[in-house]
């Protein structure tokens, strides 16, 4: 049946039920019933009183008593997935023709509100459910609207504000959270609870209709229960599709980078001027059991398909930071580290705050962190919390490094949206730097853009002492790659570090010259 034909039919339909089972209709009905039983007798009388309600439900023109209340949730009261869309549809087409704000939505779910049941009872989990609905409205305006679309998961749309942006968004974010997180009294025990909140702010949506409000804003809890209990994201056009049966090689990454099995290694960046190491870039390496070290190439797509880069970084900054302090510890003269983020990482609304705790509880300035970001990521990204974190960790005094230069589109505006303060030349560029001129002036051109924009620069991927000594010629500022050391585990580098030092002629002493002449 067409779109067409069935939308007139239930016109026709709404049509026909008031004349047939109006108020007037009731004066026909002792007739109708007396008529039966003449002609039928109690059996045909019992048949008609049982068959009739019977077909015009089927049929669509008598409504059942309760399809009122099937649009509201049995437990909490409130309205359901469809009323909701219907809000956002009808905020969509006011918002394209009235001041203000197009609407937003918000979906919060209970961490692990499957269990509710299993751990209180269906009396308990009702009260739980009752009581976050409640909570959840009284943190809104009245002008709000709060629906129930799954038992645990309530669907939110905000009414149009003349300053809804991001920062406002994750802001009421926190706000449901804590509320939310208050305890609950369920007889006398004390239950806490945590949430994940997915909104979509429409102008990150292409399609300006409900349903794909409501799907943005469900991708984006999707990816906040992906990190873990209580957290928050942002929808933005970069998000993959959960995977909900991960492969034997996902499922065996997953358990190595929980077992400890992944982590990082370090490669030395050393001055072209000086030769002395200016930093280390740390990065992901996989010790298995049984076949030794994997290649980053085969297990980081199967960290990506489980939605793990957010716990990979983590790893990887942690050990990072405990390899500086250590570093410390020994008197060894490591100016900094690199870690490398991820769109993932970049896109968490939290990242930043994260960052920060992380250096102030080992003690570190923020200068001994390098973020390193990729080219591809500053020129695709139109995503408001990804320039948000960047922009705030290079005023926290955090080096920012576009990684993988030359490979992307990044442009001179990007470039300075995001303070870049390093960029790291790809390998595509380096190679054969020495003996190619084409090599060489591209490279040449690299550094003279650089320079102007006040920039440092590094060569990756230098694999001969030829690439080296070109890029040291050409002005290139710091160097990384095999002709220095490959990437060692950490318990290898204070033996390098103290090895390299020494190989490192003693710079001359110019002013004590100067003062003995």
């Amino acid at each position: 049946m067409s779109f067409k034909s069935a939308t007139e039919r239930t016109t026709i339909l709404e049509k026909l039920r008031p004349a047939v089972f109006g108020p007037h209709a009731l004066a026909f009905l002792p007739a109708v019933m007396l008529g039966a039983y003449w002609f039928g007798g109690e059996g045909f009388l019992l048949v008609f009183a049982v068959t009739l309600p019977t077909l015009l439900l089927l049929t669509g023109v008598l409504k059942s008593p309760w399809a009122a209340l099937h649009k509201r949730d049995s437990v909490t009261g409130l309205p359901g997935r469809e009323t909701l869309l219907d809000r956002l549809s009808v905020a969509v087409t006011e918002g394209a023709n009235a001041e203000g704000d197009p609407p937003v939505c918000l979906v919060v779910e209970i961490d692990n509100a499957a269990a509710l049941v299993a751990q209180f009872g269906d009396g308990g989990a009702e009260t739980i459910l009752r009581s976050v609905g409640d909570r959840i409205r009284s943190t809104l305006r009245e002008s709000d609207l709060t629906t129930a679309l799954s038992p645990g998961r309530f669907g939110l749309a905000l009414a149009k504000t003349p300053r809804t942006d991001l920062e406002s968004m994750i802001q009421l974010s926190g706000r449901l959270q804590d509320a939310i997180d208050q305890p609950i009294s369920l007889d006398g025990t004390r239950v806490l609870l945590s949430c994940c909140v997915g909104f979509a702010l429409p102008s990150r949506v292409s399609d300006q209709n409900s349903q794909s409000l409501l799907d943005a804003a469900e991708s984006a809890l999707d990816e906040a229960q992906k990190v873990g209990p209580g957290s928050i994201r942002a929808f933005s056009r970069g998000m993959r599709p959960r995977v909900s049966i991960p492969d034997n090689l996902t499922k065996e990454v997953v358990r190595a980078l929980e077992q400890g099995d992944i982590k990082p290694w370090f490669q030395p960046q050393v001055s072209t001027d000086t030769g002395a190491l200016t930093g280390f870039e740390a990065l992901a390496r996989w010790e298995h059991p049984r076949k030794g070290q994997v290649a980053p190439a085969a297990f980081l797509p199967a960290i990506a398909e489980a939605g793990l880069f957010e716990r990979l970084g983590e790893v990887i900054l942690f050990h990072a930071l405990t390899a500086l302090r250590e570093w410390d510890r020994l008197g060894l003269s490591v100016p900094n580290v690199a870690v490398n983020f991820s769109p993932d990482e970049l896109r968490n609304p939290r990242m930043f705050e994260k960052v920060r705790w992380e250096l102030d509880r080992f003690e570190l300035a923020p200068s001994r962190l390098v973020v390193e970001v990729l080219e591809n990521v500053v020129a695709q990204s139109e995503d408001d919390t990804t320039t948000r974190n960047i922009a705030a960790l290079s005023r926290l005094g955090c080096g920012i490094d576009l990684d993988d230069f030359g490979t992307g589109h990044a442009s001179i505006s990007n470039i300075r949206r995001f303070d870049v303060s390093r960029i790291k030349i790809d390998r595509s560029f380096i190679s054969q730097v020495d003996t190619d001129r084409d090599q060489q002036n591209m490279v040449s051109a690299i550094l003279t853009m650089a320079d102007r924009l006040g920039l440092d620069t590094l060569g990756e991927g230098v694999e001969t002492h030829g690439e080296h000594s070109m890029l040291a010629q050409l002005g290139c500022g710091h160097v990384q790659g095999y002709s220095i050391a490959r990437p060692m585990p950490f318990a290898d580098t204070a033996s390098w570090i103290t090895a390299h030092h020494e190989r490192i002629p003693p710079v001359p002493d110019i002013t004590s010259r100067a003062k003995g002449a």
